[in-house]
């Protein structure tokens, strides 16, 4: 079983990348982007970095496109959180009389779901994931969208600066070190804020 799903996933891998050389690869970009953000298994960036190597001018042009399609997407994500919290998680969490326990899972995601949404968005923890339970745990939609617009940006945009300075011959480099990356990235980050703000 375990041996189909790998070999299920690494066609769905090959067919993702063999897509960039495709003249609608900004479509299937764009949809690939929206669908990692709620249901889909393969990131974006494994058609974005062979994208913005062979058009290093567009670079930009395609983190854009990745950061809008995958925030959309991530609203679709939190759209279904929040409407199979009423339907599956409730019910449930009653059945098994843990409902205080629901409400303390909840109360302590949104007391931290902006750095929990940020974290997600930015390294490569599934993203998803984040979407889904932001919606189920009824995050502030507004901080939830800011959030991912910041992160999903700040991921795609940090991307493409590479890839336009350094072009090709880091790719390698990238694709083996993306997620060390960008969350030793991450975390600089928010040390940085912490520190400013003298915790």
């Amino acid at each position: 079983m375990f041996k189909k799903a790998t070999l299920f996933l690494k066609k769905m891998y090959d067919a993702v990348v063999a897509a960039a050389e495709k003249p609608q690869a900004v479509w299937i970009l764009a949809l690939v982007s929206f669908a990692e953000s709620s249901c889909f298994p393969i990131p974006p960036d494994v058609i974005l970095i062979p994208m913005m190597i062979a058009k290093p001018k567009n670079a930009f042009k395609y983190a854009a496109i990745c950061t809008l399609a995958s925030v959309a997407g991530g609203a679709a994500g939190y759209a279904i959180g929040l409407f199979l919290y009423d339907t599956v998680a409730v019910p449930v969490f009653e059945f098994y009389g843990y409902t205080d326990k629901l409400k303390m899972f909840i109360d302590s995601y949104n007391k931290y779901g902006a750095w929990i949404v940020a974290g997600a968005g930015f390294t490569p923890f599934p993203y998803k994931v984040i979407t889904i339970t932001s919606g189920m745990t009824h995050l502030n939609f507004g901080i939830f969208m800011l959030t991912s617009v910041l992160s999903r940006g700040a991921r795609f945009f940090l991307l493409a600066a590479l890839l336009w300075k350094f072009g090709a011959p880091i790719q390698t480099f990238i694709d083996k070190n993306l997620g060390w990356l960008a969350t030793l990235f991450f975390l600089l980050l928010v040390g940085g804020i912490l520190a400013a703000k003298g915790f």
